[in-house]
């Protein structure tokens, strides 16, 4: 544990959920880790013992000081979750990488990549999302049993790697729930920072407990349980759909003025599509969805974006669709359903 980090666990902990939140006695003993379903193409999955024993970690080229590797930044994530929730089921993170970087030692540098060993093979993934599951802390929202989940998002692309150790390292760090039929991830912005900048791991560590600390979790639950209380007919969603192709060709001065939709028009296509096929949150026999099953075909739609894009359209659903409902609420004009 960083010395840097203060733990105190009696400031929030499940203390702080027992008023709203469900806090389980105890799991089922075969939940043994994260499911890996909150993102799925352009990544693979990993361990953390092969992160940790296989791939090289990338350097800052002016004294070859390494950064924060992956592995360090999943470690340093369950050294603060493990004592912030001390006595709940914390289950074995699921790691999802993308964009490989290879390579090979310098004695194998005249190999044909076919006769290449594998202790001459190196490798490092330029991006990794990772997630642990908080079964025992839970809630159900229309039918749906939803868990708490901690994670994040670091690519190295992003780091200037010409630098000397002590520049800042760039990071996404979040706190939410996941939907446990389909592992939607549900994070609204007072649960994620998605422009973290620090320079130690310690540094990293103060910003998780930070983070944790300040997440209104009672209020997050609340706020999607409104949704289900909204209904959009059949002609609505439809228009909706329409205007959100319409969003990404608008004049930049209208666009301004209209909350933004950052899902591409292929992920809205998901989302229609899912509107009448998907076995969990499809519309009613009369046509309707209510706003917190739509929330869900824009979190499930979510699931194609890359790495390094899939926390902020994860932030971007919940306001969207929070946005619809102040629109039927009467309580703000919504381009969308006007």
């Amino acid at each position: 544990m960083n010395n840097n980090v203060i733990i105190n666990p009696i400031s929030m902990g499940t203390e702080a959920f027992d008023t709203y939140i469900d806090v389980a006695d105890a799991v089922n003993a075969d939940e043994l880790k994260s499911s890996g379903n909150f993102i799925g193409a352009n990544t693979i999955e990993v361990e953390l013992y092969e992160m940790q024993n296989k791939h090289i970690i990338p350097v800052f080229t002016k004294d070859n000081e390494p950064l924060i590797s992956h592995a360090d930044f999943i470690q340093s994530t369950s050294d603060v979750i493990q004592h912030y929730f001390r006595g709940e089921t914390i289950l074995a993170p699921a790691i999802r990488v993308s964009h490989p970087i290879k390579g090979r030692v310098p004695d194998a540098r005249h190999k044909p990549a076919l006769q290449l060993e594998e202790h001459e093979k190196t490798l490092y993934y330029e991006r990794a999302m990772f997630v642990f599951d908080i079964p025992s802390i839970y809630k159900d929202i229309d039918g749906q049993d939803i868990s708490l989940s901690v994670g994040g998002v670091k690519s190295y692309g992003i780091d200037k790697l010409n630098n000397r150790k002590g520049a800042d390292e760039h990071f996404k760090i979040f706190i939410g729930f996941s939907v446990k039929v389909c592992s939607n991830l549900s994070v609204w912005s007072d649960g994620a920072m998605l422009d973290l900048r620090v320079r130690s791991q310690g540094e990293l560590m103060d910003a998780l407990m930070h983070m944790i600390n300040n997440y209104q979790a009672k209020e997050h639950v609340l706020a999607m349980q409104k949704l289900s209380e909204y209904q959009l007919t059949e002609s609505q969603f439809a228009q909706i759909m329409g205007r959100a192709r319409l969003y990404q060709y608008l004049p930049n001065d209208l666009k301004k003025q209209i909350p933004p939709l950052l899902f591409t028009d292929t992920q809205m296509g998901v989302v229609a599509k899912d509107y009448y096929q998907d076995q969990s949150f499809c519309r009613n026999q009369n046509g309707d969805i209510n706003l917190w099953r739509m929330y869900n075909l824009f979190t499930g739609a979510n699931k194609s974006s890359y790495i390094d894009s899939f926390l902020d359209r994860s932030v971007n659903a919940f306001e969207f669709t929070h946005q619809l409902q102040r629109g039927l609420e009467g309580n703000a004009s919504n381009w969308y359903l006007n």
